[in-house]
């Protein structure tokens, strides 16, 4: 029998350059998805300290990010909970000190409080390009978790169904995806055309992607006080369904839901999308598809 697993989405107000006030109010909602019986809770990115790469406080402020690591580890085993703390902006050692050195990374904290998986943000957004180090052509690496086989990407990775694809590739069924994603990331034009475009996108894509690889995808957005950009829209979706779990509006909050994981079963076999990209005969060159089998 596939098993059921009880997932947290939080949609929460990174309030600008205060970690500390950010890190509490995380803990809070962590701590009531614990009380709850969650399996797992899932932050937004940037969550400690918004996106403020131009702020001459930016970098100080990351530079505190292995002592919130260890207060989310800590967390963990406290609440007895699997987090995600959404996306944490770390250094990276650099030879050239002159050079950018911050990255944007997703880690998986198990129950017990172990790094369990840890995921560099590969596909920046065009404004992140400047002050954010991708992790370029590194492998997407699914791992195992008490919640099977994981894999994390980050916001506008949701553009790249390669992604989703080296990560199914490897037997993930559930997809975890922190997020900062603003009506304003849409230009003027498009706008014009559509004052809701983004939520179209994002909508429409992640349902995609969970059709289209026979997955589970947990979506945690920032949300924000209204008329300042910010989308919300946190959900966990799964084929045949879409959202299980849909946070409507920017407004700060969390969403429950059982997952049973027979669904992505029963979807697998429907659409035998994973069989096929297991076969010999698959018809496309993947970077996946060189050495791996499902």
């Amino acid at each position: 029998m596939a098993p059921t697993y009880k997932i947290a989405v939080v949609q929460l107000y990174p309030k600008p350059m205060q970690p500390e006030k950010n890190f509490e109010k995380a803990a809070s909602f962590i701590r009531s998805a614990a009380t709850q019986r969650c399996d797992l809770v899932v932050l937004p990115e940037y969550h400690l300290t918004n996106w403020l790469p131009k702020d001459p406080k930016f970098r100080d402020l990351c530079a505190d990010w292995s002592e919130y690591l260890e207060k989310y580890r800590t967390l963990a085993r406290e609440c007895n909970i699997n987090i995600v703390p959404g996306t944490i902006v770390q250094t990276r050692t650099s030879n050239h000190p002159d050079e950018n050195d911050l990255e944007n990374v997703a880690y998986f904290i198990s129950n017990l409080g172990e790094i369990l998986g840890k995921y560099v943000k590969k596909n920046l957004w065009s404004t992140e390009r400047v002050h954010l180090l991708s992790s370029g052509r590194e492998d997407h690496v699914a791992f195992d978790t008490p919640l099977g086989k994981v894999g994390m990407l980050i916001c506008w990775d949701l553009a790249f169904p390669e992604a989703f694809r080296e990560l199914i590739s490897q037997d993930a069924k559930l997809i975890i995806m922190p997020t900062f994603w603003t009506h304003s990331d849409c230009s003027d034009a498009g706008l014009a055309h559509n004052p809701s475009a983004e939520v179209a996108f994002v909508d429409s894509a992640i349902t995609t992607r969970a059709f289209e690889n026979t997955c589970g995808i947990v979506f945690a957005n920032a949300g924000g006080p209204p008329g300042r950009g910010y989308m919300g829209l946190s959900q966990v979706s799964v084929p045949f369904v879409g959202p299980l779990t849909r946070l409507g509006s920017s407004a700060e909050g969390m969403g429950i839901v059982d997952l049973d994981m027979k669904i992505l079963e029963d979807a697998e076999a429907n659409y035998q999308i994973r069989s096929d990209l297991a076969s010999d005969v698959w018809h496309y060159d993947y970077r996946h598809s060189k050495g791996s089998r499902l």
